[in-house]
């Protein structure tokens, strides 16, 4: 396998932390940052080791963060 740039974004979720890729539908936890993303990098290893196809994840350029809000009726 060859080296791959994925997005992922970290957010707190109660008393922990999620890592989730932007670019397939994988996502881990962990109690801090540092480990939610160390299981999320060990997830995304056995994903691809899984995997025959080498393009099977989209790619997510420019991706930023926006907040809406919507109003209640």
């Amino acid at each position: 396998m060859g080296d791959r740039t994925l997005q992922v974004v970290v957010y707190r979720e109660d008393d922990g932390f999620v890592a989730q890729c932007l670019n397939i539908d994988v996502a881990s936890e962990g109690d801090t940052e540092t480990e939610a993303l160390s299981n999320l990098r060990e997830a995304l290893e056995l994903y691809f080791d899984d995997t025959a196809e080498t393009d099977l994840f989209q790619t997510v350029a420019d991706a930023h963060v926006e907040q809406i809000t919507l109003k209640s009726a």
